[in-house]
């Protein structure tokens, strides 16, 4: 793996921090024009303007980065009148530079954005409304799966137009689990299956899954498993830290377990599990679905995908969300905004294209169509989207999960009991959350 894909798909996740580089006070973000407000144009149907030009920043630093780059060219061949030019960065510089930017004047005009993201960038005065953009198009919930549409809201405002989900899955080396005398095409479904199947790999001499320490990918088997028991991050307000109930010691003890009963071995680095997974050295790895294509690349591996298996009593998978916003100008331009929003609702009817860069395109249409279905791998995961957990929208959360995710380190680690490394987590992520209530004024 590449230092760009190794960082890209660390801050796929929720923010590493990155609140505090949206809490910049943006005065002066919008002006004083209403003509970059959220009623300019006609949200999106079309646009008969002079040309213009649009600054569209993003962090497809991957593969996907060449689909996305692709979809763009095809799009300014169809539109004589808006020419979209592209700036890509590292996630965390992409991040950490839009509110300064923005507030400076020299942003960019689209900006593609995380759904864990969302809300602090809504804040602080970054991104515009869309709401008239959904009513334009007569777009609804029932034109998205209900988890990724409901993400694009702040205080009952739309922010987000949805491109993507990219859910964690559960991938199977089939070699390793015939060399045991598993069914290669039938992976476990259930823990009792699970349980089953690690027994007889261990029989066989392998350690089959491997319990990454890290946010990628044990923090986020961590996040699943917590939402599989029923527990949650936070209440359903946020205001308050709740990742150390019963649900969540159990699901907790559950992956620590698996050092402690010999199914993965203890300190596993960063990457090492997805890596053994790769050389036939475990069987099971809990992974993002952007891993689809880099296993495309390696015929030689006999693997499998499915969504994750529920150990807990009701489904749930980490997911995040990839989602076009219109970030607000010192000067507002209303054709560029209207520009923008032709732009937005075009990408998300040809985001069939963009599922083959290993993304399960949040419009229904495309996923039921033919041709995504054709896209067997991508489209196996693609259930997932029903019942996957998201970040609630709520401002400043970024720090706050990354104390999560410290807590499950703590314990994969074995530096603290489960109970305790929660417990502790809780209380200093309390504090975070009083803090933000602070900061954003909610």
């Amino acid at each position: 793996m590449t230092q760009n894909e190794m960082s890209r798909r660390r801050l796929l996740g929720l923010g590493l921090g990155l609140g505090a580089a949206a809490s910049l006070t943006l005065a002066g973000c919008g002006g004083d024009d209403d003509s970059s407000g959220p009623t300019a144009g006609n949200g999106g149907k079309d646009y008969t303007g002079p040309k213009v030009d649009l600054k569209l920043w993003n962090g497809f630093t991957g593969g996907d980065g060449d689909i996305f780059k692709a979809l763009v060219t095809r799009f300014n061949s169809e539109h004589q009148n808006i020419a979209v030019t592209t700036a890509t960065y590292e996630w965390v510089d992409y991040y950490a530079k839009l509110p300064g930017a923005a507030s400076s004047g020299s942003g960019p005009d689209i900006a593609v954005m995380h759904m864990d993201q969302l809300a602090t960038f809504a804040a602080r005065g970054v991104i515009t409304e869309l709401d008239d953009v959904a009513r334009a198009l007569e777009l609804s919930e029932g034109d998205f799966a209900p988890t990724v549409w409901k993400g694009g809201l702040y205080n009952d405002k739309r922010y987000g137009i949805p491109l993507d989900m990219h859910p964690l899955g559960f991938y199977y080396n089939k070699a390793v689990m015939a060399k045991a005398g598993l069914d290669p095409n039938r992976p476990p479904t259930t823990k009792d299956d699970y349980a089953a199947a690690l027994a007889e790999l261990k029989k066989s001499g392998v350690q089959g899954f491997w319990v990454s320490p890290f946010q990628f990918t044990g923090g986020m088997t961590f996040y699943s498993l917590l939402h599989q028991w029923g527990g949650s991050v936070f209440d359903a307000e946020a205001t308050r830290a709740t990742f150390n109930s019963d649900q969540a010691v159990e699901a907790c003890t559950w992956l620590t377990d698996m050092v402690r009963q010999g199914h993965s071995p203890a300190n596993v680095g960063q990457d090492a599990d997805y890596l053994a997974f790769k050389s036939g050295r475990n069987a099971f790895n809990w992974n993002g679905i952007w891993q689809v294509n880099d296993l495309k690349k390696s015929p030689g591996i006999q693997w499998g995908v499915a969504p994750l298996p529920q150990i807990g009593t009701q489904p749930a998978a980490w997911a995040n969300s990839h989602n076009f916003t219109i970030v607000k100008q010192r000067a507002g331009d209303a054709n560029k905004v209207s520009a923008a929003k032709v732009f937005i609702n075009w990408l998300s009817q040809h985001s069939l294209d963009w599922a083959k860069g290993g993304q399960v395109p949040a419009r229904k249409t495309v996923r039921d169509s033919a041709d995504f279905k054709a896209l067997a791998e991508v489209n196996a995961l693609a259930p997932e989207l029903e019942y996957a957990a998201f970040p609630p929208a709520t401002p400043g959360l970024g720090e706050v999960m990354t104390t999560f995710y410290n807590s499950f380190n703590e314990a994969a680690l074995g530096k603290k009991s489960p109970k305790q490394a929660l417990d502790d987590g809780v209380a200093k992520a309390n504090k975070q959350l009083e803090d933000n209530r602070k900061k954003y004024g909610s």
